[in-house]
């Protein structure tokens, strides 16, 4: 479904009524789209191994917090 912001506004019912059905809403402004609304139930979540930052880290032995300082550096070193 497309929307304009004149429809999101005028005609919110109509809208929710097509994300209930599970259809996406295209956001038109001046008749480009901007933006996407998805149904909520159509969004998966990840898990947190399936990022590419999980595990980067697996073959240093120090403990976490020294990473993590040395991650931040001088940040919350006085200068």
């Amino acid at each position: 479904m497309n929307a304009s912001i004149v429809d999101l506004r005028y005609r919110t019912k109509q809208v929710l009524d097509a994300l209930e059905r599970r259809e996406s809403v295209s956001v038109l402004y001046h008749g480009k789209v901007k933006g996407t609304i998805v149904p909520a139930s159509s969004q998966t979540l990840r898990k947190v191994s399936d990022t590419p930052f999980f595990g980067m880290h697996k073959r240093d032995k120090r403990p976490v917090n020294k990473i993590m300082t040395a991650l931040r550096g001088g940040r919350t070193r006085a200068l």
